[in-house]
């Protein structure tokens, strides 16, 4: 289980974003988090993915307690989850080309081997040619890079897949695609899904059960 427990968080310990936030995801499960804007749903999906460290409380993943994070976490830790952001310009290196982008995590991660074919097929899965592969951030448009972003995300066949307004920026046919590609990618591997949004009537398609995030008191 990827597990929240009476978490607080926030970027000033003196003004945390929320505080006492527990949440429970299972593996298979695709738990959607509901709310408005600014209310701190992508700082608990940050917690969430190891890349911000919280105040108090415990966050563990099968069964393992969180005790490093970013680049303090476990690789294995860390490779368990795959995140996509809102904003994919803002996640991805400008120098990199869409298909460099997609390898980074197996670069970086020391498994070079197999990954030209691992990258033409998660390009293919998410509607990438192979002309925009060989393109940079700014030679694609914005449903494209975020294409790109969501390959990277599964190219390390991650257990828990955070999906951060993956689709806030996006028109209805990229974000259908986009959709169709993570249920396919949880049915082949059983991978947990927490997908963060405002859109009610997306999520509530989208997911097994919905948490609506209580804006005020901080706590899904």
């Amino acid at each position: 289980m990827l597990e929240l427990d009476t978490v607080t968080a926030g970027y000033d310990p003196r003004r945390p974003v929320f505080r006492g936030a527990s949440l429970t995801l299972r593996p298979g499960e695709a738990v959607g988090l509901l709310g408005p804007s600014g209310c701190g749903k992508s700082t608990l999906a940050r917690v969430a993915a190891l890349l911000h460290r919280p105040d108090a409380g415990r966050v563990a993943v099968d069964g393992e307690q969180v005790r490093g994070w970013r680049h303090r976490a476990p690789r294995e830790l860390r490779t368990a989850i795959g995140v996509v952001f809102q904003q994919p310009r803002l996640a991805a290196d400008p120098r990199l080309t869409l298909r460099d982008l997609i390898a980074e995590p197996l670069r970086a991660t020391g498994r070079r081997a197999g990954a030209a074919g691992r990258t033409t097929e998660l390009a293919a899965a998410v509607g990438l040619t192979g002309d925009l592969l060989a393109r940079r951030p700014h030679e694609v448009s914005d449903g494209q890079l975020q294409r790109a972003c969501l390959a990277r995300a599964l190219v390390l066949r991650p257990r828990w897949l955070i999906c951060d307004e993956m689709t806030a920026m996006l028109d209805a046919s990229t974000t259908a695609a986009l959709v169709a590609v993570v249920e396919a990618y949880r049915r082949e591997s059983g991978a947990g899904l927490l997908a963060v949004g405002h859109d009610r009537v997306l999520l509530e398609r989208w997911c097994d059960r919905t948490t609506e995030w209580d804006a005020c008191a901080g706590t899904p």
